[in-house]
């Protein structure tokens, strides 16, 4: 059969048929069993394109349930997206199988929601060739709708959307769930118009090939669910499409008041403008209870129209004006003080007698004292719960804590239960498929060298194969000697990155003492979550080694996580142990440890283009403030880490940046030097996930300095909220730590926003939910010092009145009478304009 495995490896799907042809049943079922075996051993290749069709051929001409079909095709390594259905329903129908439509419900079932396309085609081929129904699982679904927008590259043109709508088998059976997975709205708009489907449908619903009512009612039950904004896009397309008449309306009235209550901000305003177009249809007691919930919302569009709404009612019907009114009064609470300022206005013309209230204004923040960092859990010392917690990491990016916990554990199981440990840890790297890479770019790549660690640990056949390698990055390590930082030849830094090169090392140097007996475990093993290690438990560890040797980079890593200062007591007893590694410490600990950098503001250009063809090149930001270090003068610097260079926007970053916090944790300004760049990118970029780092950086020990501020700056102004969220949670930190440089960070965003790098608007909710928190003067002094550059750039950016607002509300509660250079001009221009009211209102606070 070799004519035939080699026919399957070049994806000759005519040959593959031709050799199935000429056998009986019982030759392709044992033939099936060799298919199998061979798929396994082949666990590195990827299989798509003709190659997948021939191995989809292949399993319905030789295997013998739909079972082993699926299981064979639903593997990772097999990409169905381009397999074509015919020849395998033709191999089906040649020999007899009864079991295709199963195969493909099966399939089905396999689909990753996240990739619906994956497979979705082949599968939805074989369906209509059985003309079976439909699967409606989530997957089978979004694929469906996301086949609506989207055409396969070598597919003929296709007949428009509404033509292949109607005519579609699955239109009916899976229409209904079109409304009720998550997240399918985003499915809708792979083709690059959001518009097309809803057209469609609507279409459909006015020739009568659809209920609109059930539109209609799918609609407004999705809406209630809510989702993602991108998701709902397309349904309130559908709804305008449909345009719902008053009746229509009228009869959902009750669905309309919950959207415009709780809904988020578009879909509010679409229910908001569908009830304003019933007059007095809509009962004014539920309209009351939905205004009460509306007019405290952040979406000041919404609640402007709210309040010209109940404005409008309240002169229609004056028996009922102050029963509005005290609705309207709702509206002072606002945050925008333009808001408060008009809700109070409709709502004493109206009748509402306001309350006098006397307000004590309390100067400084108002937080709770922050905890101490919570310490590093215990060493795994239990082979169950090694191999739990790897598997619970594979597939992931490992935070730092379990890095460690899990190397530690590896030096100590692998050296005491060696057979146990592969015996339990080999099955969960085959299930995940963990491979080992022996090309160039994997001798310093983190994710490999984790991997190739791991399976030295379950094979020792693999840590054979990794040695050389393994002695290949100590050895080009080998010259970068941490001590003495003074009095040594100064040379070039690495070209690597210094996180990438220190890890590497330490990985390299683990996968050599998974050979050795009785591990103790790890020197630089943390004692606090941060990654900070006690001086007095690393000298107790030295003292327990005696004469044994240590591992040198091991012992580097240990050093760097030491807190900054001087320890002459501990110093001597560490000189005492009488050993290398002893002297070390001492002296580490008399003074000669990392060094404080210099640090320079540095604004840097994007990259050049790269060919005629550089999409990404016009994506990317003109400018970015960044703050490049270097070592000292005299100082040497010989594993990068004082050295930050001012990089090009553009310029691809080693990766694991979530790492560096543990790294070197008593120095937080130079680890924030290192992220800047990618904390940057959630700001200018529209990356994700970047600022995730800075509650760990504000736990860590150290200077923040000029890179600190600048992250925290880039953070407030995130594309992302949970990026928003992450550097709200690191400004709070601080402040409760007495460790905010709030003019630092203030003066930063100001700049920054003038300069037009980042979105000013961004920056409003997290600095008003740190107000919210008790950070009330953290954040008035963040803002005297960010509205002097807003405020004399020659355009204020959007979002500079919303500070102001907040400004005045602080000054006002704080007490705090901060000059803000540039508020006279601004307040001297005169005008209605919401800059000039803002600035005034600040200008009226601080002059009491």
């Amino acid at each position: 059969m070799t004519i035939f495995f080699e026919s399957l490896v070049r994806g000759d799907v005519a040959a593959v048929r031709s050799v199935l042809h000429g056998l009986d049943e019982a030759a392709r079922r044992a033939l099936g069993d060799e298919l199998i075996a061979h798929v396994r051993r082949r666990r590195d290749n990827w299989w798509w394109g003709t190659e997948a069709t021939a191995l989809a051929v292949a399993a319905v001409g030789t295997l013998s349930t739909a079972t082993k079909a699926s299981t064979l095709l639903g593997r990772r390594s097999v990409m169905l997206r381009d397999v074509d259905p015919e020849p395998v329903v033709a191999a089906a129908r040649q020999r007899g199988v009864t079991w295709l439509a199963d195969l493909a419900y099966r399939l089905a079932e396999r689909l990753r929601r996240r990739e619906p396309w994956e497979g979705w085609h082949f599968t939805a081929g074989l369906l209509l060739a059985e003309k079976v129904a439909p699967p409606t699982g989530d997957a089978f679904v979004a694929g469906w709708a996301y086949a609506m927008g989207w055409q396969r590259p070598h597919d003929p043109p296709q007949p428009p959307l509404l033509d292949r709508l109607r005519a579609d088998p699955f239109l009916d059976a899976l229409l209904p769930r079109l409304f009720e997975v998550d997240g399918l709205g985003a499915d809708l708009t792979a083709g690059g118009n959001g518009q097309a489907v809803p057209q469609a449908l609507a279409a459909l619903a006015t020739e009568g090939r659809l209920d609109r009512a059930a539109l209609l009612d799918g609609i407004l039950g999705r809406l209630l669910r809510g989702d993602r904004p991108a998701a709902l896009r397309p349904f309130l397309t559908l709804h305008e499409q449909l345009a719902p008449t008053p009746d229509e309306v009228a009869a959902r009235a009750s669905a309309y008041l919950r959207l415009l209550a709780d809904a988020p901000g578009p879909v509010a305003a679409h229910a908001q403008r569908a009830l304003r177009e019933l007059g007095d249809a809509v009962e004014l007691e539920s309209l009351s209870d939905a205004a009460r919930t509306v007019l405290p919302r952040p979406e000041k569009a919404l609640v402007r129209a709210q309040l010209s709404w109940l404005d409008r009612l309240a002169r229609q019907h004056p028996e009922r004006a102050a029963q509005i009114a005290d609705i309207l009064a709702v509206g002072a609470e606002h945050p925008a003080a333009d808001l408060r300022d008009r809700a109070m206005t409709l709502a004493q013309r109206h009748g509402h007698q306001p309350v006098t209230t006397v307000t004590v204004t309390a100067a400084g923040d108002d937080l709770p004292k922050p905890p101490q960092p919570a310490a590093a859990p215990p060493p795994i010392t239990d082979v169950d719960e090694l191999v739990e917690e790897v598997s619970g990491l594979l597939g992931r990016r490992w935070p730092a804590p379990a890095v460690e916990r899990v190397l530690d554990g590896l030096v100590r199981l692998a050296t005491t239960e060696r057979d146990r440990l592969a015996a339990a840890l080999l099955p969960v790297l085959r299930r995940e498929q963990v491979g080992a890479y022996d090309h160039m770019w994997a001798v310093f790549n983190l994710s490999v060298q984790m991997h190739g660690v791991l399976l030295a640990a379950a094979a020792p056949a693999e840590a054979a194969t990794r040695r050389d390698q393994w002695s290949g990055i100590l050895s080009e390590s080998l010259t970068r000697t941490l001590r003495p930082f003074r009095n040594r030849p100064t040379a070039p830094p690495p070209r690597r990155s210094a996180l990438t090169l220190m890890y590497c090392a330490r990985l390299a140097e683990v996968g050599q003492r998974l050979d050795g007996r009785d591990d103790p475990g790890l020197l630089a093993a943390p004692t606090s979550a941060t990654g900070a290690l006690d001086p007095t438990a690393l000298y107790e560890r030295l003292a327990a080694l005696g004469d044994r040797p240590v591992w040198r980079w091991d012992l580097t890593q240990a050093l760097l996580r030491l807190p900054a200062g001087v320890d002459e007591a501990l110093a001597s007893r560490a000189e005492a142990l009488g050993t290398a590694a002893g002297g070390e410490l001492a002296g580490w600990l008399r003074g000669d440890a990392l060094p404080a950098p210099v640090h320079r503001m540095v604004t840097v250009a994007r990259r050049e283009r790269m060919g005629n063809y550089d999409y990404g090149y016009d994506r990317l930001p003109p400018r970015r403030t960044v703050v490049a270090s270097s070592p000292p003068e005299g100082v040497a610097d010989p594993l990068g880490l004082l050295t930050v260079p001012a990089q090009l926007i553009g310029r691809r970053q080693g990766g694991w940046g979530d790492l560096w916090p543990a790294l070197i944790p008593g120095h937080r300004g130079l680890v924030a030097a290192h992220l800047l760049p990618d904390i940057a990118s959630v700001a200018q970029e529209d990356a994700r996930d970047a600022t995730m780092v800075l509650p760990m950086l504000a736990e860590c020990t150290g200077t923040g300095g000029p890179a600190l501020n600048l992250a925290l700056a880039y953070g407030l102004c995130a594309r992302h909220e949970i990026d928003r969220v992450a550097a709200l949670d690191a400004l709070l930190m601080l402040a409760a730590a007495s460790e905010l440089d709030a003019p630092g960070v203030g003066g930063h965003l100001g700049a920054l926003a003038a300069d037009n790098q980042v979105t000013l608007t961004r920056a409003a909710t997290p600095l008003r939910d740190a107000v919210a928190a008790g950070a009330r003067l953290s954040i008035w002094r963040l803002l005297a010092a960010a509205l002097p550059p807003l405020l004399t750039a020659p355009t204020p950016p959007r979002g500079t009145p919303d500070l102001l607002t907040l400004a005045a509300e602080t000054a006002a509660a704080t007490g705090v009478r901060t000059p803000v250079p540039g508020l006279a001009d601004v307040v001297a221009r005169g005008g209605a304009s919401r800059l000039v009211t803002e600035a005034r209102r600040l200008a009226t606070t601080l002059a009491l």
